[in-house]
């Protein structure tokens, strides 16, 4: 009787076990826009190996063309994909002004394994804004950000 008992509790907690690993899942594989939130919660932590996990580090380094840093006026050349992490987080230029404004993740586009989703960066101070699009791109069943400007708005009033 207590060996019936003994096998029984041990199912079972491995039954809850296994329906909570199942049940907390990663959003990120799943939606866009999780994995965009997740993107600045790694940046907010400096965990930089977490975003290698978020982004087409590849993908980004091709991008000569705009800097994404915002009110910066010479795009920045990346040549290994260590420096956009360092960019990322710390005391990188990126991250010193995307976070010393407010950020509102919008909602998500999906078109198959492509998708955008929108980031308002909003200055309270001179009440303007900058409105983005961030580009991901399924890569191994994961969403990952390929880029920070796939389209862009100039500064608008929030007034």
């Amino acid at each position: 009787m207590l060996r019936v008992r003994l096998l029984m509790l041990s199912v079972l907690a491995a039954a809850l076990g296994m329906s909570g690993f199942v049940g907390c899942g990663d959003t990120t594989q799943s939606d866009p826009r999780q994995t965009v939130i997740a993107m600045f919660g790694a940046m907010e932590k400096n965990d930089q190996a977490r975003l290698a996990h978020l982004l087409d580090l590849k993908e980004l380094m091709t991008n000569t063309e705009n800097d994404y840093a915002l009110n910066s006026d010479e795009p920045r050349v990346f040549t290994n994909p260590q420096q956009i992490l360092e960019d990322l987080t710390n005391d990188g230029l990126t991250k010193t002004r995307w976070f010393s404004y407010q950020r509102i993740v919008n909602k998500a586009e999906v078109m198959g394994d492509v998708a955008t989703v929108g980031v308002t960066f909003v200055d309270k101070e001179k009440s303007k804004g900058f409105i983005t699009k961030f580009g991901l791109h399924k890569v191994n069943g994961k969403w990952k950000i390929y880029s920070f400007k796939t389209e862009s708005a100039p500064p608008e009033s929030t007034e």
